[in-house]
């Protein structure tokens, strides 16, 4: 057996079982594909996958067991590859950030340019998406830290840590009647039309909860995932935002008003993220720390050794 018997079958999972797609992603032919993960089989004495002519159907008990051993294995590689970087590249090599808009556009940078200051041969490979797309990249060694609002914690192969609290706040012009109230209910945003945040992006779940609780349907006439593309929209008037409080840059407001809407939706936490058993360089364990002062070295190693509930905002 050996490590392109291992990759074939990991791809061929992570393809839904299609050996077309798996072998164009490893850059070889199908048949090669289907011709290694025989060969394991044979070796191993089990079937792998069950199948129905030459299509794979579905894992089989005894490759449920093949498949967590070789993810162990894989992930072993990839550490081992990790110290060698490690230690004969101290100060360099390539940190992949996989992260939301939001936090890509308004939170990252300072931390970015302080980390390029203090590592400046270390290059950085930003991956934005949607919270499970950030989930998954990190799953799949696309990226070794990740951070976003949404999911990351409700996945089994990952170490979550919060970073920080935030609120959502209200976007409208100057000029509009609930800028003069002194008080906002959920029932006051209910009467107009809202742009807000896409279902799975910076915190609209707990929007959506909110107003459920209260028995309420807000009327949402636009969604996005670019907290300035729903300032705009305010500007036209298609209605009044609810964006996260870092996306706010009073310098551009330019004619529109902000109020805080922690006490009617909540409290948000931002999190990081990395895969489980995964090796971390130093200059990891160095962001980490910058995107808070609580996350030093030794309490993200902790958490990375199964300590993880340790820590909590």
């Amino acid at each position: 057996m050996n490590l392109h018997q291992f990759k074939f079958v990991q791809e061929a999972v992570r393809r839904n079982l299609n050996l077309t797609e798996a072998a164009k992603a490893l850059h070889t032919s199908q048949p090669g594909v289907s011709k290694a993960i025989i060969e394991l089989e044979e070796e191993l004495g089990i079937e792998i996958f069950a199948r129905h002519g030459k299509r794979l159907k579905r894992v089989t008990e005894p490759g449920q067991h093949v498949l967590k051993s070789i993810d162990i294995i894989m992930r072993e590689v990839g550490n081992l590859k990790r110290i060698g970087e490690q230690f004969s590249q101290q100060d360099s090599g390539t940190l992949s950030i996989a992260t939301t808009h939001t936090q890509a556009r308004y939170v990252l940078p300072t931390r970015v340019a302080s980390l390029r200051e203090k590592y400046p041969h270390v290059n950085i490979s930003l991956h934005q998406g949607a919270p499970d797309q950030v989930a998954h990249m990190l799953i799949n060694d696309v990226a070794e830290i990740g951070m976003a609002t949404e999911s990351l914690a409700k996945y089994d192969e990952l170490v979550t840590l919060p970073v920080y609290e935030w609120e959502h706040v209200l976007v409208l012009p100057a000029e509009h009647p609930l800028a003069s109230k002194t008080r906002l209910s959920l029932e006051d945003l209910a009467e107009h039309p809202l742009i807000t945040y896409h279902p799975s992006f910076t915190g609209r779940t707990r929007i959506d909860q909110a107003f459920a609780q209260k028995q309420l349907s807000p009327r949402i006439a636009l969604e996005a995932i670019d907290s300035d593309v729903i300032q705009t929209y305010v500007r036209l008037g298609l209605g009044i935002g609810i964006v996260a409080e870092m996306a706010v840059e009073q310098s551009q407001m330019q004619g529109l008003v902000t109020r805080p809407l922690g006490q009617l939706l909540g409290k948000n936490v931002a999190r990081i993220a990395f895969k489980k058993g995964a090796y971390l360089r130093n200059f990891v364990y160095e962001f980490a720390h910058m995107l808070s002062d609580r996350l030093t070295p030794a309490l993200v190693e902790r958490a990375m050794t199964g300590h993880v509930a340790d820590y909590e905002l």
